[in-house]
Parts: C-alpha cells; structure tokens; sequence
C-alpha cells in the first residue's frame, strides 16, 4: 500500500528539502517508486538538488492547480540522470521558478482541494510506494492539507529557540490532526554538542520520538545544493545517518 511521507519545519533554514531529496533517494535506492512534489510554490527549489534544469520544465505543479494540465504531466524523471545506482526510480513533481506565476499564486491563490486529488492520482497514475511532500513552512492551508493526509510526519529543526517554539505547534496540530506516525529529526547541530543528550532532550520535549540528528558539516556547505548529498558521499556519516532516518520510514 502507497505512503505518504511530509517533510515539514515551522521556519525556512533548516535544511528540508535537501533532507527531502536525501531520503527519498535512499528509499529509492531500496527498489521503490517514489513520488517527490515540491509544494513550496512560493519559493521552490528541491529540482535544483536533482539537477533538473528550469528550462526543461514545461509544466509544473502551478499549472495542474490552474487546470491546465493533468498531475502526472508535471512529474519528471529524475532517475536516470542526477540520480543513479538505483533499483527503484524518482518522480519528481516541481514547482514554477517563473516570477510571474509565483506572482500570480499569491494574488489569486488556488483551490487548495486540488493538491489532495493530485496527491492521490499521482500515486496512481505513477503506481507510487511512496510519495514524499516537501512542505511550505509554517502552518497554513496546504500545509494543514499535507499534514492531515500523511502516513508519516518527519519534522525537521534546528537547535534553536524558535525552532523549539514553533515545533512545538507543529507537533500539537498534528496530534490533532491524527497523523498515525511523527518522527524529528535534529538538522544543523555542533558536532560539539553531545548527540545523544539532543536526542534524549527532544524526544521527551515532544513526546515523539528521534529518528536522527544530523550535523552541522562544512561537506554539507560545499555541495551547496549540487546534487544529492548521499550519492556524492556515500560513505559520509551525515549520509549514514540519512539512511537510518529512511529506514525509520520504512518500517511503517
């Protein structure tokens, strides 16, 4: 049975796209089909991490919102070039980088019930095990939408004071929403800090649990969002720590 996975943080920064692009790859990698759709219309960019180039997208998510197109017309291979030694493949769903489009959605705005049928026909047009939404931050229609929808909720923060408040929030409209699954993840931390402290701290804070903290690495800086982290570093402990945050996904 297809899931859904939303990857979702309170404030912009925290690294959860690259998270996005990161996981769904590995859970690729492990034979599946997998669904990514960017539903940050105001300021998308996952494409960019899988190399998709801009001038090559004819259509976008914008257009299957204004009823121009069919869902599964905006989906891109992005398996058989920026992704590779995959068993599974990647289906990427961006949204418009165009001024004037992104313009138009927050003059008019969309019907926001649009993105639930889309959600469900994609998977079924693309026969998707798993399709990961790479969320708006903070709370608002469509993200309310992806959340209540989601098998599975990652959260993603930083160790900061307002990413505690907000996540805070998060958790507690997703309880009430009755989201069956949430997981944390920790993005961005010292490798000062004592890793296991963080996790223990966090978990019992928001009553969920960890599925990983990553650190704060200059490797991460580098690549400045050229390409999928864990396939440049395979062997990087950031990209194991990825894996075993995928892993957790899995299991449900």
């Amino acid at each position: 049975m297809s899931k859904i996975v939303a990857i979702h943080s309170f404030r912009g920064g925290t690294g959860k796209s690259n998270i996005t692009a990161n996981v769904a790859t590995i859970i690729a990698q492990q034979g599946h089909r997998v669904g990514v759709i960017d539903t940050d219309i105001q300021s998308p960019g996952i494409h960019v991490l899988f190399g998709l180039d801009e001038a090559k997208i004819d259509k976008a998510l914008n257009d299957y919102l204004w009823g121009k197109c069919a869902v599964e017309e905006t989906a891109y291979d992005v398996g058989a070039g920026a992704v590779t030694l995959m068993s599974g493949g990647i289906y990427l769903v961006p949204s418009s980088l165009k001024a004037g489009e992104i313009a138009r959605v927050l003059r008019e705005g969309y019907e926001v019930s649009l993105l639930n049928d889309g959600f469900r026909e994609l998977i079924r047009r693309l026969k998707l095990d798993y399709l990961c939404i790479d969320t708006h931050p903070g709370l608002n229609e469509e993200t309310l939408l992806a959340i209540a929808i989601a098998d599975v909720l990652l959260i993603i923060l930083r160790p900061d004071q307002q990413d505690y408040l907000g996540t805070a929030v998060t958790v507690e409209v997703a309880g009430r929403l009755g989201v069956p699954h949430m997981l944390l993840v920790v993005n961005k931390v010292l490798p000062a800090f004592n890793f296991a402290e963080v996790k223990q701290q966090v978990g019992q804070t928001y009553g969920c649990p960890v599925a990983g903290i990553l650190p704060l690495s200059e490797d991460v800086v580098r690549l400045a969002s050229a390409g999928i982290f864990c396939l440049r570093y395979p062997d990087h402990a950031v990209s194991q720590e990825l894996r075993r945050i995928a892993d957790q996904i899995l299991t449900f």
